[in-house]
């Protein structure tokens, strides 16, 4: 069975989505219940097929209220960041085009969000007064809908994934659900904890997919590290995805304090979204066991690559064999390049998806000798055998003295340092070399930020790296700017150090 309607058919009572703190949740019947109302209240706002909604909301069970309405009713639901200002809230929901927005009265941004001709805009209390009202029956033209999520814009504006809508029942099997049960065994004995927000991709796919496929999923309000060992405990979670900052944050817990719960439950933990510093990940397989499975892809669904715990430990540092369309390693002009030398990173035969609205940029994704390969802007390597390795994204290499950096190598190796919390490689202006190596450090504890400890980092990455790669200077800032997705928002630190143009 891949849909909630059928498990609440068959287990109405079962637990679709609990809330880690105990603040909400949903039976699989309610949440059928709620969708086929959510359904009927768009249809009566005049919403149709191929139409956009949008929420900007925190954790909450409404949000799957919401997605599983707008699944039914065959419109693209667009999720925004709570951490947007009104200005780039306001971006997306003119550039979706969406004709409803429910958000929360207290996102900070909601307040200076100007009202849109055409777009009603619902709070969760109204959304929830509105559904009570309607029918609780399915509309009568249900058709499939999906997600239409916006780029993290860390290196510029957001960028909306449009993608085709699924054709047939709204019922039917979904790949990226069918894929996540072959791989990691997600099924109706499943508790899944998403301790990530649900306005990113990856959380709301794997949450709605687990629901599809009948799993129990437990949602924290926020990721807190002990908070989350917690939950592992409490609820029997036996699958869960984080993002590497996730581990960094549980390994510097106390060792009694990561030794206080119990977590034989787990069976597979995944992560993505963002490099894991090698060291950092085999901490966490000596902790947790070989039960640490690692993807690479984006939002566009190009195509993705996967590898499990026991391969990676054959190949440290790999993000895996392609699972999903074909790797090209190419160059600048879109030759490829030989087995073991790096290069755009391009993937043939995923979905064949546009930036809504942007054309230059769906361009600019392209290769330009072969347009049917698309690439997401990282840079990376085949070995021998077909494993990909990433080494930076494209817009962070370093370019000094003619030589090209690639700043992850340098901050896989600081976050390792125990005084160390965050840690931004970026390439500053060098009036003799163009570019000279900078690290941005967001130390564990702020009484250190001393020229002491900048003095040791350098010396720390010199006795580990060669010289070209290390940082020439270092900076403290007391909160990096990393999104709760994982990634880094670098153009935030680099524009801190460049000229604005004239």
């Amino acid at each position: 069975m891949t849909h909630p309607r059928l498990h609440a058919a068959a287990h109405p009572d079962k637990p679709a989505v609990v809330m880690s703190d105990g603040s909400g949740g949903l039976t699989y019947a309610q949440l059928e219940d709620r969708a086929n109302r959510g359904a009927q209240l768009l249809r009566s706002l005049g919403i149709a097929a191929g139409d956009t909604i949008a929420f900007w909301l925190p954790n909450c069970p409404q949000v799957y209220e919401i997605y599983w309405a707008g699944q039914r009713a065959g419109v693209y639901i667009t999720p925004i960041a709570t951490a947007l200002t009104a200005g780039e809230a306001d971006y997306i929901v003119e550039n979706s085009a969406a004709r409803l927005l429910i958000a929360a009265p207290e996102i900070a941004g909601l307040a200076d969000l100007p009202p849109r001709a055409g777009v009603t805009r619902l709070t969760p209390a109204q959304w929830r007064d509105a559904l009570d009202a309607q029918p609780s029956g399915p509309i009568a033209d249900e058709a499939p809908g999906f997600h239409m999520v916006y780029s993290s814009g860390t290196t510029g504006r957001p960028k909306g994934i449009r993608l085709p809508l699924p054709t047939g029942a709204v019922t039917a099997s979904h790949m990226l659900a069918d894929q996540l049960a072959s791989s990691y065994g997600i099924g109706p004995d499943t508790i899944y904890l998403s301790p990530a927000p649900l306005y990113h991709t990856a959380p709301l796919v794997y949450t709605t997919s687990g629901q599809r496929l009948g799993a129990t999923v437990v949602v924290m309000p926020r990721f807190e590290p002990e908070a989350a060992l917690a939950a592992i405990e409490r609820f029997g979670v036996t699958v869960t995805q984080m993002v590497p900052t996730m581990f960094v944050r549980l390994l510097k817990l106390p060792a009694a304090v990561r030794a206080r719960y119990d977590l034989s439950s787990l069976k597979v933990v995944v992560h993505a979204a963002a490099p894991c510093p090698v060291e950092i990940k085999r901490q966490m397989m000596e902790w947790l066991g070989p039960i640490i499975h690692e993807y690479y892809g984006g939002s566009e669904g190009n195509g993705s690559t996967r590898i499990g715990p026991e391969e990676w430990l054959r190949k440290p540092g790999s993000v895996g064999q392609a699972s999903w369309g074909t790797v090209h390693i190419c160059d600048d002009a879109g030759h490829e390049l030989p087995t073991g030398e790096p290069g755009i990173v391009y993937f043939e035969g995923g979905w064949d998806f546009q930036y809504l609205g942007d054309d230059a940029k769906t361009r600019d994704s392209r290769n330009p000798l072969h347009p049917t390969w698309s690439a997401l802007g990282d840079v990376g390597y085949l070995d021998a055998d077909g494993y990909l390795f990433l080494t930076d994204r494209k817009s962070y290499m370093i370019i000094s003295g003619g030589v090209n950096i690639y700043p992850q190598e340098v901050e896989d190796l600081l976050i390792t340092h125990p005084k160390v919390a965050d840690a931004a490689v970026i390439g500053v202006p060098n009036a003799d070399f163009g570019e000279e190596v900078k690290a941005v450090v967001q130390p564990a504890n702020p009484a250190d930020a001393t020229p002491a400890l900048a003095e040791e980092l350098i010396a720390f990455c010199k006795a580990r790296l060669s010289p070209i790669k290390c940082p020439r200077s270092v900076d403290f800032d007391p909160a990096l700017p990393r999104l709760d997705n994982g990634k880094l928002y670098k153009r935030l630190v680099k524009d801190r150090y460049w000229p604005k143009p004239s």
